[in-house]
């Protein structure tokens, strides 16, 4: 893939806003350039890293009325030798594609998408943030340019690549839980659906359900299935509970459970959590009925985002409120954070492949 650039002067290293003592927050900022291509006449063409800024877009673009947008999210870290590492990118590329499938949108290459991340990574290399616990928060996604307003795929599209630098998402550390809505008015997807993929508009759909967490004094919503049995998912990060023996339970994938990256590395890193991880319908009755007899004793979500959200409570709509354990942050929690950042930062050796260099070219 032949890329071309359009760049603007390389940004000073150290400016006020990276300063240690200064959080920059999450997904806030933007780096001064971004990634593109486009999809016309059947192939991908036109890869280009040039200035940040406005899309000029039709107003009868399929995507602003029809919704066919994917995107992903990923994460890039310096480690100690000054370096950048991406974690895990190739999943993102193959998920984005799963995404693309399911919303009729043509693939992208796997490795293209790797390559246009890196190319941008490498010329905004300078926007890491200089403090603890920074990453370059990446976001791919797709979207149909067509202008035509009878309702079928569309024939053109374009592909963007931007990086946020971030700091912690947690601005005050890990060592708060959250409580989580369970509502049976709310479901995020019903089986045959788009429930799989990470679709524009999943999103939001969920921003209702997520004002009336907000009202119950939840941070979200835990989604049920369609008959209110089954735990599937919370609205921005997969489920997990934590038994008294250890072992760490995930919602078996299905069609209506967006496949979580950090999940699938949370059962890939069994061994080195010291646990078992395994994956199991899990009944909502049972769930419940295991915290209030001690039998399930930690609980939260798996992102890339966050990585790992506690949960110490669970609110109903009849505001009953289930608390799990001493409703804190628990031993394996913690854990499970801790050995997935360190192997993120490069502290700690993960399986091979993970971490993949960002190589100096432009810079």
């Amino acid at each position: 893939m032949q890329i071309t650039y359009n760049l603007k002067p390389a940004l000073e290293r150290r400016t006020e806003q990276f300063l240690p003592t200064t959080n920059v927050g999450f997904g806030n900022l933007r780096t001064d350039h971004m990634f593109l291509m486009d999809y016309r006449d059947g192939e991908w063409c036109d890869p280009r890293v040039v200035p940040y800024g406005p899309f000029q877009v039709a107003p009868g673009a399929i995507a602003l009325h029809y919704g066919q947008s994917v995107f992903e999210g990923a994460k890039a870290f310096q480690h100690e030798d000054g370096e950048i590492y991406t974690f895990r990118i190739d999943k993102n590329a193959e998920r984005l594609n799963r995404s693309a499938d399911i919303l009729c949108i043509p693939a992208l290459p796997e490795q293209m998408q790797i390559d246009a991340i890196n190319a941008l990574i490498d010329v905004d290399r300078l926007w890491f943030p200089m403090q603890e616990g920074a990453c370059l928060y990446i976001r791919p996604f797709i979207f149909a340019t067509e202008d035509r307003l009878s309702v079928s795929p569309s024939e053109q599209y374009t592909f963007c690549v931007m990086l946020s630098p971030s700091g912690p998402y947690y601005a005050d550390g890990f060592d708060k839980a959250i409580r989580l809505l369970i509502s049976e008015r709310f479901h995020r997807a019903v089986s045959g659906g788009t429930g799989a993929s990470k679709a524009a508009g999943n999103y939001a759909a969920s921003l209702k359900a997520g004002k009336a967490a907000a009202e119950y004094g939840a941070a979200q919503v835990l989604y049920l299935d369609a008959n209110n049995k089954q735990i599937e998912e919370v609205g921005a990060m997969n489920h997990f509970h934590v038994r008294k023996d250890g072992t760490i339970v995930i919602p078996k994938f299905t069609d209506t459970i967006l496949k979580s990256i950090t999940s699938e590395s949370i059962l890939d890193l069994g061994e080195l959590l010291g646990c078992e991880v395994r994956q199991e319908t899990v009944m909502l009755d049972q769930f419940i009925a295991d915290i209030e007899s001690g039998e399930i004793v930690e609980a939260g979500g798996f992102g890339t985002a966050a990585v790992v959200s506690p949960v110490g409570s669970y609110i109903f709509e009849d505001n009953r409120i289930v608390t799990v354990g001493d409703g804190g942050v628990g031993e394996h929690t913690k854990r499970i954070y801790k050995v997935l950042t360190e192997i993120q930062k490069g502290h700690i050796q993960g399986p091979e492949g993970w971490v993949q260099h960002v190589k100096r070219v432009n810079v």
